[in-house]
């Protein structure tokens, strides 16, 4: 039986559904995922074994135009990570017209396209009305011109086989790169910051939308199976750390109860999640602190 191995970049403007997508590949949740634009801040393997191929999945921040050097870094990371796969699959939202990061990607991809496979997928479909379908799909595939086009959503999981075909079919025949028990190159405590952050996004909304990292400073598994983790959220203000604490409390209990049923799903063992806020102003400028939370600069 032949065997299929492929390397397939994922890129894309903000809150197309990266994440989302990579996440509905797999079968199970390795990637933060909120409404909020930019929850992934760095690449991140998603590997899938199956009988006949194995397919990885790099997962990249949103392209878009950096407004600070955390947003610089974003970007060198998802540009870096288009060198040396097998695929490119370049995920837009089908709901709306391309936008000028849309166009930008296109750029980037035309000088690398000749040499590197397109797959453009049109994702959100199910919030497209019927008569717009052939305008919108004509419209991104003016910008890419030569690629394989499909169409997903990738919250309703809709399209998701056809799109795992057309992958492995278009991967070189090699044999799997990975072990068939392993899913993804980060380890528990990375994925378990953004899960942190993820709920962060999630429940304050717009209220403090970007200026929030988080540190994890204690990981340990117990005896009992529990894992104890101690973890830092970082803002950039005092006033968003009020905003974070809420009233008596309150919103940092929210996020961690959400966060704590997110590591349990994510880990298959319980948790106890103990969270503290910390001000580091303007620390999406500072290049230092970047380095410390692991935003530096690659040369």
């Amino acid at each position: 039986m032949t065997h299929r191995s492929g390397f397939i970049a994922i890129i894309g403007r903000p809150n197309v559904g990266k994440s989302t997508l990579l996440n509905a590949l797999l079968g199970q949740k390795i990637a933060a995922v909120s409404p909020r634009p930019q929850t992934t801040r760095k690449k991140q393997l998603g590997i899938l074994t199956l009988k006949n191929a194995q397919l990885v999945f790099v997962d990249t921040p949103g392209m878009h135009k950096a407004k600070h050097k955390l947003g610089e870094f974003l970007n060198d990371e998802a540009k870096e990570s288009l060198d040396g796969v097998d695929l490119i699959l370049w995920l837009v939202d089908a709901a709306t017209p391309p936008t000028e990061e849309d166009m930008n990607i296109a750029s980037l991809l035309a000088g690398i396209s000749h040499r590197t496979p397109l797959v453009l997928v049109l994702n959100k479909m199910d919030l497209v009305k019927p008569d717009e379908e052939s305008t919108r799909e004509n419209e991104y595939v003016q910008l890419v011109g030569d690629a394989t086009v499909l169409k997903i959503s990738a919250t309703k999981r809709l399209g998701i086989g056809e799109l795992l075909e057309a992958l492995i079919q278009a991967s070189p025949e090699r044999e799997a790169d990975y072990p068939e028990e392993q899913i993804t190159d980060l380890f528990e405590r990375e994925i378990v910051g953004d899960l942190i952050r993820e709920a962060c996004l999630i429940q304050l909304r717009d209220e403090v939308p970007h200026g929030m990292a988080v540190r994890i400073d204690d990981f340990k598994e117990r005896e009992n199976g529990m894992v104890y983790i101690a973890a830092t959220i970082f803002v950039e203000r005092e006033s968003q750390k009020g905003i974070v604490i809420g009233e008596g409390g309150k919103m940092l209990k929210s996020i961690g109860s959400a966060a704590r049923k997110e590591i349990e799903e994510m880990g298959g063992h319980k948790a106890f999640l103990e969270l503290r806020v910390k001000v580091s102003k303007d620390w999406r400028n500072d290049p230092n602190t970047l380095k410390l939370f692991g935003y530096g600069r690659k040369k």
